[in-house]
Order: structure tokens, then C-alpha cells, then sequence
């Protein structure tokens, strides 16, 4: 009988409580005419998880691409138990031009390495994976059998604007992310910006993933005005892109104003959110590595000065990368993973391995040993947010 007269006291207070703080924080709660005032009760965090999710792009399916690689990639990757995928696109590199089908072995492959490994999956397309074309004439043409290997993605509300095909959102743990299409580009806002509004709402940090860099030092196109623009508005913690072969990062980038970037640097590799958009090209999950144009000397595709002052590091390395999410915390590690390259084998992880400036390019695993090792690790913290009081404050009496 105590027990539950107890019981009964503890609900009466809670609800008391409850109305005290939803009567002072209202809209219609009167204004103090003594100086009382009551601060407000700040949004809760999402649960207190952690979520880990692994990020992978251009992976080694079909005959173009470097297997010793990708196969070392996708089991280092299986062992750090992910919670989700991440695939940044382009998942096969067959050798025909214009091929009439999508042979059957390259999705069983795709089904045992990319995904039963994986609870949950996010694919984006690429566009070595959607029909040959004339300016793409070797690619696979297995979208249609790809795409529906992924989980889907979240419903949305019917009276907001909707995503094309191929495109939307999926909340995971502790994050929003945001899947765009690149084939042909389309400016995601109108049905993007409400989602990420209404993310942030709930405290979720928010990454879109592209198959195309908006940024990039490895061939670049000036996307400043147009995608990096678009992409930049969004206010977007991270922007993961594919198609290079290689690995990128790039210190926080703010809104684009002018064609100007405007940038927050930190040699730790520590930032705050708000900070701006951290823009990451993970390319290297076994297709061959491409040399970075200038290194090339290629001068019409060659990254001008400040687009080089905001890279923070970049690699020709097969790697993924993994996203420890917690409400705070957003922690990413770059995992480089280094395969034996056995000189008579037929593979080579080198795309035009024959040109001759593959005399001067190394490799980042170049004289590394075999095996997987963190290349780097960045990270993202919540700015402080004021803690929260429900007992009045009294402010300092005037002179």
C-alpha cells in the first residue's frame, strides 16, 4: 500500500512538473514584472548512441578493375563491424563496349561482399553502373539489378516536393543522410532543404553522398556557381563523393558567396559543427588509381590555388572510410589498405600503367607493408549547447 500511494505521488509530481516547464517556456506565458526569468529547456539529443557506419566508393567488381585490391578492401572493412554501408557508386568495371546484359556473376559478387555483410545498406549510382553511352560506352548497365539490393529509403510526406529516382533520405542513428543523383544534375533543395531542416530539429548531423566530387583536385571541374553552391546552402556536416580513384579531404567550406571559399582550417583535423561543409572523394575500394591531373601536368584540369589551400590531405590508396556517430561526436577514420603487389601477376593497380608518368607518381603504399592501417582521423563536434535549468534566475540587482 505505501508502495503504491509512492507510486502515485511520483506520477502527481512529474505532471506538475511537466505543465510548470511547458507553461513557462509557451508562447503564452506572462511576462515577469519582477526580473524573474526562466530559461529554456534546449531540444533533446537522439539517443545515446553510437552509430558506425562504413563509406566505400568505386569498388572492384568485373575485369577492368584491381581484385587484389578490393578484395583486401572489402574484408577490412567487414572487420570493423559497421552498423551500415555507404557505397559512394560505380560498383562494376566490365571490359565490353556497350554490353547487351549484366552477367549474373557480377551481382552475386556484389551480394556476398557488398551485402550480406551488411545490415543496412545506401547505395548511390554511378555512372559506370547505369547504360552505356557514347561518352561511356563501357559502362555496365547492372543498375537495375543493383538497385534493389540497397534498404531503401526513408517515406517521406507527400506535400513537400519529392526526389527524382534513385535519390531521398534515411535517417541512420545519429545522422540524416541525404542520397543525390548526379545523372543528369538537378538541384536537390527544394526537396532536400526540408528534410535537413526537420533533422536538425531532432539534433542529427547530416551527410549527402554524391557519386561526382563538387571538389576535387583530381580532375577538376569549376563547380563552384553551380553543385559546391547548391550543395554548400544546404548546410551539410559531411559531402562524400566516388569517382575518382583515389582519396580526398577538404577542410570545412561555407556557403559559397562570389565564387569565394571560405574556409576553417585545422591541422588536427578537428572541427565544430557549423564550421562548414567538410567535402570527402573516397574512390579507392578497387578500381585502378587515377594520378591527380597535376601530376599528369594536365594544366586544363589542374585545380587553381585556393581549391589546393582548402585540401587538407589526399592519397592514391585503396581505403574506406568509417563514421563513428554519436549525438556529439562525429569521428571519421581513413583506413589505407596496403596489398602486396606481386610484379608477374596480371593485376596492376595502376590505370595506363604504360604512361610514362607513372615514372615519378608513387603510390601511397608504395615501400608500406601488407596489411591495414589508419592513414588519418577527423572529427566533428557538436558546438556547446547551454545546459538547461528548470529553477528561475535571478538577475543582478541595477546601480
Amino acid at each position: 500500500m505505501v508502495a503504491i500511494k509512492w507510486f502515485a505521488m511520483k506520477i502527481i509530481f512529474l505532471l506538475t512538473l511537466a505543465i510548470f516547464v511547458n507553461y513557462s517556456i509557451g508562447e503564452g506565458a506572462p511576462h515577469s514584472t519582477t526580473g524573474w526569468s526562466v530559461q529554456k529547456v534546449m531540444a533533446p539529443f537522439p539517443q545515446s548512441t553510437t552509430t558506425r557506419i562504413a563509406i566505400i566508393g568505386d569498388t572492384g567488381t568485373g575485369e577492368r578493375a584491381y581484385a587484389p585490391g578490393f578484395s583486401a578492401v572489402q574484408k577490412a572493412m567487414r572487420d570493423t563491424v559497421p552498423d551500415a554501408l555507404l557505397h559512394l557508386g560505380d560498383f562494376i568495371y566490365q571490359p565490353e563496349p556497350f554490353p547487351n546484359s549484366c552477367p549474373d556473376r557480377y551481382i552475386e559478387e556484389i551480394k556476398k561482399t557488398l551485402v550480406a555483410p551488411y545490415p543496412l545498406r545506401l547505395f548511390v549510382a554511378g555512372d559506370n553502373d547505369l547504360p552505356p553511352k557514347k561518352n561511356k560506352p563501357k559502362a555496365s548497365g547492372c543498375w537495375d539489378k543493383i538497385d534493389p539490393l540497397d534498404s531503401g529509403f526513408d517515406l517521406s510526406d507527400k506535400n513537400i516536393p519529392q526526389p527524382r529516382n534513385f535519390e531521398g533520405t534515411r535517417v541512420v542513428g545519429n545522422a540524416l543522410i541525404g542520397i543525390i543523383h548526379n545523372y543528369p544534375w538537378q538541384d536537390p533543395t527544394p526537396w532536400l532543404q526540408p528534410r535537413i531542416e526537420e533533422a536538425r530539429k531532432k539534433g542529427l548531423w547530416v551527410i549527402l553522398a554524391v557519386h561526382e566530387p563538387a571538389l576535387t583536385t583530381a580532375w577538376y571541374l569549376d563547380k563552384r556557381d553551380t553543385v559546391l553552391k547548391q550543395l554548400n546552402a544546404l548546410n551539410p556536416d559531411l559531402v562524400f563523393a566516388g569517382n575518382q580513384h583515389s582519396y580526398e579531404r577538404f577542410h570545412p567550406i561555407g556557403p559559397i558567396e562570389d565564387g569565394t571559399l571560405k574556409i576553417v582550417k585545422s591541422e588536427s583535423g578537428k572541427y565544430q559543427s557549423g564550421d562548414g561543409a567538410i567535402h570527402i572523394v573516397s574512390g579507392g575500394g578497387g578500381a585502378t588509381f587515377k594520378p591527380f591531373a597535376d601530376m599528369q601536368e594536365n594544366e586544363e584540369h589542374t585545380a587553381p590555388k585556393d581549391v589546393f589551400d582548402a585540401l587538407a590531405k589526399r592519397a592514391l590508396m585503396n581505403h574506406f572510410v568509417t563514421l563513428d556517430i554519436s549525438p556529439d561526436i562525429l569521428k571519421g577514420t581513413v583506413w589505407r589498405v596496403c596489398v602486396r603487389d606481386e610484379p608477374h601477376d596480371k593485376w596492376n593497380p595502376r590505370w595506363k600503367s604504360r604512361q610514362e608518368f607513372w615514372n615519378t607518381i608513387a603510390l601511397e603504399c608504395d615501400g608500406k607493408p601488407e596489411g591495414v592501417t589508419v592513414y588519418e582521423e577527423f572529427e566533428i563536434k557538436y558546438k556547446a549547447r547551454k545546459p538547461y535549468s528548470l529553477i528561475p534566475t535571478i538577475p543582478e540587482p541595477a546601480h
